[in-house]
């Protein structure tokens, strides 16, 4: 088997390893795998040795350089998708809402964690409205404090 084949399958793995960890690193050693398959076939790498220098070289300085980047760009995307249904809505405290802390309140059947958009506490049995979703946590606020 050639040196530009395994360089490949080695490229080909790497993309297989960062499909299934979503972590931005083997998408770097990918390119530094095919960077050195298409060297190794031009003839520029012959030897091991400059094919694994050139492999380390190419996967450190594309991780060093283009990782922060990605990984701004993959949290801004997600931040366009974030689940925003239940803002607006109205829900119920059924354990009062400390003003550094959680409460509970009852919304669509379920009891939710709820913490205060302004940091003031809220009593039990108000009614507020859900201003975000922040993971399984609802910010909420009262109604005359709403904007």
């Amino acid at each position: 088997m050639d040196s530009t084949q395994i360089w490949v399958i080695v490229g080909v793995a790497m993309l297989i390893a960062e499909l299934l960890s979503v972590t931005f690193v083997f998408l770097f050693l990918s390119v530094g795998a095919f960077v050195t398959a298409i060297l190794s076939w031009t003839g520029l790498t012959p030897t091991v040795n400059s094919q694994l220098f050139c492999f380390s070289v190419v996967s450190v300085l594309s991780l060093l350089a283009l990782r922060k980047p990605l990984l701004q760009f993959s949290r801004r995307k997600n931040k366009s998708l974030e689940y925003s249904e239940y803002v607006g809505d109205k829900a119920t405290v059924v354990q009062t809402i400390p003003s550094d802390g959680e409460g509970r309140v009852f919304y669509r059947g379920t009891e939710w964690i709820a913490l205060t958009q302004k940091g003031h506490p809220i009593a039990m049995g108000s009614s507020v409205i859900i201003k975000q979703l922040d993971g399984i946590k609802l910010i909420v606020s009262e109604p005359e404090t709403a904007e």
